[in-house]
């Protein structure tokens, strides 16, 4: 059965590559290469062909989801708005960010350096991660190492999505993804790009230390990414008590982004989980709450903007977070003078 399931993956893999090589060939033949031809950049065109690949995908990931979560967003709201106003700009965080350019920038920037680190270790006979060969036959399985692949890095992703919440700097560029009040699934995306880098920094690390292949870690930022769509999206959905344990639903994120919850609460908020609820349910910070809350970060309501528009959002992070260090600054020297008075 194993076999066999290895098998189709392989199949539909190989062909959803032939597809997008085939796609690849065709635009970069008749749109991209005549550009850097006329332009005299016919130095990059092998890392331009190359780059194409990622474009495609994240392209055609977009066109995907869209034509799946939209009519849904439709026919089953979880709220309904008489305009979708504020969405347009989640959009445009949703092309910068799925054209996957930074993960893979980060992933193959970094690669030459583990390699030159896996050699020091070996050279002097530390074991490197071998996530593969953990159980021969069982981890050497393809689908069995991409599900192992997929479980530690959510793992990681978990205690970067709950540290983002619990440090006030950090929190500020966080703030950002929160302050959207009418949750789509564009808005998975509108994240500040400072955010952006550190975690596509990490997880090309994580990444290269468990040793995934450059082919699946495309796939597994992939799937992450539509995972995560649907959970942002603007649906009424929910997946039953066994099936809300066992990936995180819309119903159990959108707990997450609700007013007094997401970033407050006992632990700084709940539902951090970014594909699965396990991690919540073992640290601690799960909430299964049902009920249809609105969606935010509580000082909207007395007025704090967040921006309406991209670099708007951008901007007002920064600001927050200086007016926060300036905060601090003017604390630390009251106490001094404290002491020295005392």
């Amino acid at each position: 059965m194993l076999a066999l399931l290895n098998s189709g993956i392989q199949w539909l893999a190989s062909g959803a590559d032939d597809c997008v090589s085939w796609l690849q060939t065709l635009v970069y033949v008749n749109v991209l290469q005549p550009l850097l031809f006329r332009f005299g950049l016919m130095n990059v065109d092998e890392d331009a062909f190359d780059a194409l690949y990622w474009v495609i995908v994240g392209v055609l990931e977009v066109g995907v989801m869209y034509a799946l979560l939209r009519p849904l967003e439709a026919l089953m709201p979880a709220e309904k708005w008489q305009d979708r106003k504020g969405v347009g700009v989640d959009a445009v965080y949703t092309w910068i960010t799925r054209l996957g350019i930074l993960n893979l920038l980060f992933f193959f920037a970094m690669q030459p350096v583990f390699d030159r680190a896996q050699g020091w270790l070996r050279l002097h006979g530390v074991m490197s991660v071998d996530i593969d060969n953990l159980w021969p036959g069982v981890t050497t399985q393809p689908i069995v190492a991409f599900a192992i692949y997929l479980i530690v890095l959510d793992f990681f992703g978990y205690w970067y999505h709950r540290l983002s919440h619990r440090y006030g700097i950090w929190w500020e560029l966080h703030a950002v993804h929160h302050s959207q009040r009418r949750m789509s699934f564009w808005c998975d995306n509108r994240n500040h790009l400072l955010d952006v880098l550190m975690q596509s920094c990490m997880f090309a690390a994580i990444a290269l230390v468990i040793g995934v292949p450059p082919a699946q870690f495309v796939v597994l930022v992939a799937l992450t990414n539509f995972v995560q769509n649907v959970q942002h999206a603007n649906i009424r959905a929910h997946f039953g008590w066994l099936g809300e344990r066992l990936i995180v639903s819309p119903r159990f994120h959108r707990r997450h982004h609700a007013i007094g919850y997401g970033h407050e609460g006992t632990t700084y908020g709940c539902n951090f989980g970014v594909l699965f609820p396990w991690w919540d349910m073992l640290f601690g910070s799960a909430s299964f709450n049902r009920e249809l809350e609105p969606t935010g970060i509580r000082d909207q309501l007395e007025g704090v903007r967040y921006g309406e528009g991209f670099w708007a959002q951008q901007g007002l992070a920064f600001g927050r977070i200086a007016r926060r260090l300036g905060a601090r600054g003017r604390n630390k020297a009251a106490a001094r003078d404290d002491t020295s008075v005392a």
